[in-house]
């Protein structure tokens, strides 16, 4: 039988097509991914997360830049685990940043208060204390236990041997005009524990400056450096370190309402004529370029 010529073609070429090697699959090219940066991560201190804490208002953290908290108690040593005292809190601004830290780093804090055992307590002494520890007592998830302890020109002595590290700021120029500054360290004194440190932070006046002088003097809000690390000396404590972190050489510490002058309080009248007396042609530029006030900032141990 004869093949016909179609037939033989097709013939041929399937078995050409069976014949050939098969073709390589061209490769798959995985995708480019660009490699993840990781975040940088900064380490932050305890003191740091309590200073940057966002229960602080907007006011408060405006004065950093001029108190430098972060810095200070760094220098002071503030410690985890410590039992802490801050005296005559005034509004908190320290406190806010105190308490924290004791309640998040295992210490313990506390904090001076209006002298409830004083028979001449005024009745708006007693309630200030009352609002403040409401203050503090409404957020113990933040603060902690905010303990009060009596104080005052007549109290009782502190606790004694109680105290790890004890802060008084801006305070000693009171004592000084009221008479009771030997009282005041010699309790800080007995009311630490032995190598306790006592951190003080107060308005410097010029050295040499008469403490009489109404307008440079004590009663100015200002004080000498050599005269309170005389004060401290003859209570027992050691002059460990000071710094200059809170010094301000544009202050000229001759402002005509004293230190209150500058800001914060940046007042325009006497304090003796109220409070709240302010006088509205007064000129305040001056005094908020200087900022606040030039302080000495001082580390004693109890040895």
């Amino acid at each position: 039988m004869s093949i016909k010529p179609l037939s033989l073609s097709i013939m041929l070429v399937m078995i050409a097509a069976c014949s050939k090697t098969p073709e390589t699959p061209a490769p798959v090219t995985a995708p480019v991914v660009a490699p993840v940066v990781a975040e940088p991560v900064i380490a932050t201190s305890p003191i740091d997360d309590a200073v940057a804490g966002a229960w602080r208002s907007e006011d408060d953290r405006s004065r950093d830049a001029f108190r430098h908290p972060a810095a200070a108690l760094e220098f002071w040593g503030l410690a985890p685990g410590m039992t802490v005292l801050e005296v005559q809190p005034g509004a908190g601004w320290w406190t806010e940043i105190l308490a924290s830290y004791a309640k998040a780093n295992g210490g313990q804090f506390y904090v001076t208060a209006a002298d409830l055992d004083n028979p001449e307590l005024s009745a708006e002494g007693r309630k200030a204390r009352e609002e403040f520890a409401a203050r503090f007592a409404a957020k113990p998830e933040i603060y902690g236990n905010v303990n009060l302890v009596n104080f005052g020109a007549k109290s009782a002595p502190l606790p004694a041997a109680t105290f790890d590290f004890i802060l008084t700021a801006r305070s000693t120029h009171g004592w000084v005009n009221g008479g009771v500054a030997d009282k005041m360290f010699a309790d800080f004194f007995q009311a630490l524990k032995p190598g306790g440190i006592l951190a003080l932070e107060q308005h410097r006046a010029n050295e040499g400056t008469d403490p009489a002088n109404e307008v440079t003097g004590t009663s100015s809000g200002y004080v000498m450096q050599s005269a309170v690390v005389a004060l401290a000396e003859k209570a027992g404590f050691k002059l460990e370190a000071s710094s200059e972190l809170n010094a301000n050489s544009a202050d000229t510490k001759d402002h005509p309402f004293g230190v209150w002058t500058l800001p914060p309080v940046a007042r325009t009248r006497p304090y003796s004529e109220g409070a709240d007396a302010h006088d509205d042609k007064f000129d305040r530029s001056k005094y908020h370029a200087i900022g606040e006030s030039d302080r000495m900032t001082l580390k004693f141990r109890k040895p």
